[in-house]
């Protein structure tokens, strides 16, 4: 038996495995795309939903945002107080607290109030309704009221009843993704301490909103008279409030006509008010 010629090609294919996997060594240390340690810290302090609220695909792209530097540490809108401060502390920063914000609907046309001008009976999306002659309701700026937004919530917060997504103050997050499902931006973030609140955002004149709805906003102005403190104005045909302005009197509420005006606060009880409700009210005695 020819031992040389056996070991030879063990020889040559073993020399060349070796080169190989040295050169294959060599180029992973030169092009390793380096780690960030933090990146893992950090996605263990964020909610782990996914749910696009902060605008980027999932937690661990957001991770990887903060660590970098591109994104504040308080990026994503989920993020309770405590979990801030613990991606702070990874990033060795200091915690910059933001107010949580919640979702409301400024619509209050639901299968009651709200008057249809044909049967819709495509797909039942809110995108597709509002691509077929903008929808099947009169007003053109109301709820379309076929649930996207209840959908593309993650939390549990939010149901449908008559017609229109109901939002549970108490469970919703903050995150947006409603908001940004809605066709019509009837959905808005507002900050969990806003109290009233104009349920109508229709630019029509008051002709036209009281032919196709009960409960929107005419532009009358009684609700602007009635504040004392410049916290309502009127812009395109409907009354905005400020809630960085508002003290929650709850005149504008009274005076409005058409019931377009609620307070958001009714069911939550007093110590979610505003400081500066509980500060005015002490001072100057105003009935809450």
């Amino acid at each position: 038996m020819n031992v040389s010629a056996i070991l030879s090609p063990i020889i040559t294919i073993g020399g060349m495995g070796l080169l190989f996997g040295l050169g294959l060594g060599m180029a992973a240390k030169k092009f390793a795309v380096p780690v960030d340690e933090r990146v893992d810290s950090i996605k263990e302090n964020l909610p782990g939903a996914n749910c696009g609220g902060c605008g980027f695909a999932g937690c661990e792209a957001m991770a990887k945002s903060i660590a970098s530097g591109e994104s504040k540490i308080n990026a994503c809108p989920v993020c309770n107080e405590a979990q801030i401060k613990a991606i702070a502390k990874v990033m060795n920063m200091e915690a910059d607290i933001t107010e949580k914000k919640v979702a409301v609907l400024r619509c209050k046309g639901n299968t009651e109030n709200a008057k249809q001008k044909f049967e819709y009976a495509g797909i039942a999306t809110c995108q597709d309704a509002h691509l077929l002659g903008g929808g099947p309701k009169v007003c053109s700026y109301g709820c379309l009221g076929y649930g996207s937004c209840v959908a593309q919530c993650q939390f549990g917060a939010m149901h449908m009843e008559e017609g229109l997504p109901v939002i549970d103050r108490e469970k919703c997050v903050g995150c947006g993704a409603c908001e940004r499902q809605c066709p019509r931006q009837v959905i808005h973030l507002v900050p969990v301490n806003s109290s009233y609140h104009v349920n109508c955002i229709s630019k029509d004149k008051g002709k036209d909103v009281k032919a196709g709805c009960k409960v929107g906003c005419i532009g009358c102005g009684l609700c602007v008279k009635q504040c004392d403190v410049g916290a309502i104005v009127l812009k395109d045909n409907y009354a905005q409030i400020d809630a960085s302005l508002c003290v929650a009197c709850g005149k504008c509420s009274t005076k409005c006509p058409t019931n377009a005006i609620s307070n958001l606060l009714d069911n939550l009880g007093k110590e979610h008010l505003p400081l500066a409700v509980s500060n005015q009210s002490l001072n100057e005695g105003i009935s809450l």
